[in-house]
């Protein structure tokens, strides 16, 4: 938690996937043998209404408290690996690389905010990431707990009630379970910045972790909390395409892109090797600029030929990106592209041509408007 932030508040996501068995989804996309997990906001949400998106909030206090250390390993970083130094003329993300122990805690970022994921989710879908004693450690990853094996019925709904009301109530069940968060079954994944002009109430943006997490087994029970949530989906990331391109489901761009990334992968096996081969790369910090065009607006990722160099992350610029141009002659003039077309909230077209870093994985090229989802530009 970093109080010195006056543009946005740090948060934390998890893109959550688990086995099918022997089921194996179907789509436009091909088969795939998993699940990702997402949550329908309540329209009565400030942010996001009636949107799916994947378990996460804001990071709290109590996420950073120095007790989790009596918890967790005492090896640097918690038993977490080291993340290799960011490529030539790039930067680590800022919301990792600030040293939390100048704004007064000695917990590590990197163990407080997959801290925050999993409270998250336990609080969101009630699905609790756990390890057994003090965890692995150095000694590798370990096996989500199932929460009905932990908790009864009645114990686990009282526990998640007070972990909503209190996050450091959080803490106090792991205490009480002799468990520790499963933070080295989290992979970093992306960062993604609330753009300029697309806060929520009050002018709230959010500067979010993005974490994925395999489980080797068909998707826990998950349920909404009749709060902030009002629906548990688990579906194929080909699957949640199809639904988002019939209207079933509304998802914002981020969410939109992160399910079409995940659209490389048809298999969890696959899907979690590569997220752990790659869990030491780091990630870029992405802030989308809203470029209005006279008949739609383009989200602009970082290496879009159109991403300006000098980006306005607080808005106090009061910089705005407007042509009379069209979105189609726009895409006719370029050459370089890493892009979200909008033209509702329903029609979202991804156009990515650049090479991506970090070792990433760029993004399936997908505009719901079209049923040839292997069209190319």
């Amino acid at each position: 938690m970093n109080p010195r932030l006056r543009h946005w508040r740090e948060a934390a996501t998890l893109l959550l996937a688990a086995g099918t068995g022997a089921r194996r989804g179907r789509s436009a996309l091909g088969p795939c043998d998993y699940e990702v997990l997402l949550l329908q906001r309540s329209s009565r949400s400030g942010f996001a209404p009636g949107a799916h998106v994947f378990p996460g909030g804001l990071v709290e206090a109590a996420d950073f408290s120095a007790a989790w250390l009596g918890l967790l390993p005492a090896s640097p970083l918690c038993g977490l690996g080291s993340v290799k130094p960011p490529p030539a003329g790039s930067g680590r993300a800022p919301i990792f690389a600030t040293d939390r122990r100048q704004l007064g805690s000695p917990l590590p970022g990197e163990v407080a905010f997959r801290i925050c994921a999993i409270r998250e989710t336990f609080e969101e879908a009630g699905i609790l990431l756990l390890a057994p004693g003090s965890g692995p450690g150095e000694s590798g990853g370990a096996a989500p707990l199932p929460a009905e094996s932990l908790l009864s019925t009645t114990e686990l709904g009282e526990w998640r009630r007070r972990v909503r009301e209190d996050a450091g109530c959080f803490l106090q069940l792991c205490r009480h379970l002799g468990c520790v968060p499963n933070i080295w079954a989290l992979h970093e994944w992306s960062n993604w910045l609330t753009p300029v002009g697309r806060a929520g109430p009050g002018g709230r943006r959010y500067d979010t972790a993005f974490y994925l997490c395999c489980l080797g087994e068909r998707p826990p029970h998950a349920s909404e909390d009749e709060r902030e949530v009002t629906a548990c989906l688990w579906s194929s990331p080909p699957e949640a395409i199809e639904l988002f391109k019939s209207r079933e489901i509304s998802l914002a761009p981020p969410q939109f892109y992160e399910l079409c990334r995940l659209c490389n992968f048809s298999s969890l096996h696959e899907l979690h090797k590569f997220s752990s081969d790659r869990a030491l790369e780091g990630c870029e910090c992405w802030m989308p600029i809203m470029l209005t065009a006279s008949d739609g607006l383009i989200q602009l990722l970082p290496g879009d030929e159109l991403y300006p160099e000098d980006p306005d992350y607080t808005g106090e610029m009061n910089t705005v990106m407007s042509t009379d141009k069209t979105v189609e002659d726009l895409m006719k003039e370029g050459s370089t592209f890493h892009r979200i077309v909008i033209k509702n909230i329903n029609s979202l077209a991804l156009y990515v041509n650049i090479q991506a870093k970090y070792k990433h994985m760029n993004p399936l090229m997908i505009n719901t408007d079209c049923s040839d989802y292997n069209s190319r530009l």
